[in-house]
């Protein structure tokens, strides 16, 4: 393969979910511009729209659909019906609900395990299930997080749900090696988007900045370069993996 093409998407066709806003829209965004077929994925349209038109107006192919990513029968409907083939799968939807252990409701702890780790499953289980039937294989991308090797207070759901993640991604890896399917994972660390702006705001997010070794955020555009790596033939053989991408933030030091 030409070096310059290692990481070309052409006749490749992407899903990505929560794909409207924050690391999502980078997401699309990015794979788009490598040549994909980018298929976005939420709850909610509008910020899916909104972005099909960006990536539509620099000359990409791009459209969205309606989809909970925890509902099994939604799942299965959009795979049957407007998802069509897929090569790459990018689990990218996920939320947060902070609160102590002794505080936190059931209600929260639930619905951040349903979003973060079930629905990874139900769309894994579905892209798979494609990917091999069709003996085509394809790629799948858990996007999880720092919080799933690190600890931090207060959020004790989301990082327990991560690090779920990190492990479905290995289990994934290791039980559709044979179908040619692949599964690796993006761990982010902060990143400049919606979700960890208010964080960031607090006091403890900011002591947070200064323990950090390149001593500031990451930039969207900052995880392109692991994610084309993981949807494309650039990583053919890497399957079960785990990426960092934090500015040192995990580094164990004293």
């Amino acid at each position: 393969m030409n070096p310059g093409q290692i990481f070309d998407l052409t006749g490749k066709r992407a899903l990505i979910t929560g794909g409207g806003t924050g690391l999502g829209r980078q997401f699309a965004r990015t794979l788009a511009g490598a040549g994909a077929e980018v298929v976005l994925a939420a709850r909610r349209r509008d910020p899916l729209e909104a972005t099909v038109a960006e990536i539509r107006a620099c000359g990409g192919i791009a459209e969205c659909i309606a989809l909970d990513v925890t509902d099994a029968a939604s799942v299965k409907a959009a795979f049957a019906g407007p998802v069509g083939r897929i090569d790459v799968l990018v689990n990218n939807a996920g939320t947060a609900g902070p609160g102590s252990l002794l505080e936190m409701t059931e209600a929260t702890w639930d619905r951040v395990l349903e979003v973060n780790v079930k629905g990874a499953w139900l769309l894994g289980r579905a892209a798979a299930s494609q990917m091999i039937e069709r003996n085509t294989g394809g790629s799948i991308v858990n996007v999880a997080s720092v919080l799933g090797i690190v600890v931090q207070k207060w959020t004790a759901n989301y990082p327990a749900s991560k690090a779920a993640l990190l492990q479905l991604t290995r289990a994934m890896a290791f039980e559709w090696a044979r179908g040619g399917v692949r599964a690796n994972a993006l761990v982010p660390g902060y990143f400049a988007t919606e979700m960890s702006g208010a964080y960031l705001e607090t006091a403890q997010g900011q002591a947070m900045l200064k323990r950090m070794p390149m001593r500031r955020l990451g930039t969207p555009a900052e995880l392109d370069g692991a994610l084309l790596l993981l949807a494309s033939d650039a990583s053919k053989y890497m399957t079960g993996s785990s990426v960092t991408i934090d500015g040192g933030l995990s580094i164990p030091f004293i």
